[in-house]
């Protein structure tokens, strides 16, 4: 690498976005800039990433040359909110956030009540994305305000769940106790040629004391009341599955994920979960791109013990490593515990922020920027006076 003529120098920079802050592709302009102050004729490949969560559409967006559709769907509550999806280059895939439509976000903390809200929404989104033309779908699943098992997105896509009256359930993960009949006559044929992947992260089980309920019921809102409530309407919920759908999904790892909505897409689409970061890397065909470079970086905002479970640096670093390339990551903040990422296959990892700062000033879009461009700057200072210094 030291031999390289300068211009030979190819480096991508893959980091996910910097929440609060900037977005993934702003990152990645920042960082080019500081670089090209030190290698003006390097090869930059910017792969802005995501790991399923928030920005994986937007992600995956610039990473293919795609579009984003607003629409307004219902929200959490039932009251209308703007949506998002996205369209891939291809044509044909959509991307969907389904925090868009019905995510924790959406609702404030005075309102959050998981009995009642709706994944109905997120039924909108794919519904207008099949009206689109999309037959293949990329869900992701984090930040969910509900825990309705996907019964919203079934019934707005055709589904009927009834009691034993014969009426419809009424919204929110409260009232699947009731369900007494799933009737999939009426469900949108375009989704029998349709094929799902959902980014997910979570091994959770649909219920018990690991399930959907218990785990992440408390901070959509729920008390200790409603969080046995709820578990025992999902319970309800998958028997009545296994009994008209043939299938058993309980205790499927992922099936509790955004509030039992994993198992409701397993269980009506035939949906598969994979990894967030696994799911980018491939749409963003981030192997073929790196496999030549010189350097990766990768960033996102926090960097700490937890960032090798799963989270957008460590599945770069990882691919990164099966083609022996050097990995530096840049981030808002390095925690203490972070120097496990070592062993994962990041070689050096730096914080942006040089001097004290208040955080409210730190996270303002030209501040970080700023951060990144310097930073960006001053590791390939490094690297360039190191590379000469050895050269040969």
């Amino acid at each position: 690498m030291g031999n390289r003529e300068e211009i030979k120098v190819k480096i991508v920079i893959a980091p996910d976005s910097f929440k609060g802050s900037l977005s993934a592709k702003e990152v990645a302009d920042n960082i080019e800039k500081g670089i090209r102050k030190i290698y003006q004729d390097a090869e930059i490949v910017k792969v802005p990433l995501a790991d399923g969560g928030e920005g994986t559409v937007e992600a995956l967006v610039d990473a293919t040359g795609g579009r984003i559709v607003k629409l307004f769907v219902t929200g959490p509550l039932g009251e209308k909110v703007e949506g998002f999806y996205g369209i891939l280059g291809d044509g044909k895939t959509a991307v969907i956030e389904m925090a868009a439509a019905s995510g924790l976000p959406l609702v404030t903390a005075d309102k959050r009540n998981p009995m009642i809200t709706t994944t109905y929404g997120t039924g909108e989104l794919i519904k207008s994305a099949l009206d689109r033309g999309c037959r293949d779908f990329i869900i992701g699943i984090g930040g969910s305000a509900t825990n309705d098992g996907g019964a919203g997105m079934l019934q707005a896509l055709g589904v009927k769940l009834l009691d034993e009256m014969g009426k419809e359930l009424p919204r929110g993960g409260g009232s699947l106790i009731k369900l007494n009949k799933i009737d999939i006559s009426c469900i949108d044929e375009r989704l029998k040629n349709s094929r799902f992947i959902v980014a997910c992260d979570v091994d959770n089980p649909l219920c018990g004391p690991n399930g959907a309920s218990y785990v992440y019921g408390p901070q959509k809102g729920a008390t200790k009341e409603m969080v046995e409530k709820l578990d025992e309407a999902l319970k309800h919920y998958g028997n009545m599955i296994r009994k008209y759908l043939k299938k058993d999904v309980m205790n499927i790892k992922g099936a509790g994920a955004a509030g039992g909505l994993g198992a409701g897409l397993m269980a009506f689409f035939n949906a598969e979960l994979k990894p967030g970061v696994d799911i980018v890397i491939e749409k963003t065909r981030l192997r073929e791109i790196i496999k030549d470079a010189d350097f990766v970086i990768i960033g996102e905002g926090k960097i700490d013990s937890q960032t090798v479970y799963g989270k957008t640096p460590s599945g770069v670093a990882k691919l990164a490593k099966e083609f022996d390339i050097p990995v530096i990551a840049i981030a808002g903040c390095v925690s203490d515990d972070a120097q496990v990422n070592h062993e994962y296959g990041i070689d050096a990892m730096f914080s942006i922020v040089n001097y004290p700062i208040d955080i409210e000033d730190a996270l303002k879009k030209e501040k970080a920027g700023l951060f990144l461009q310097k930073n960006g700057e001053e590791i390939f200072r490094l690297i360039k006076v190191v590379s000469s210094r050895f050269k040969g």
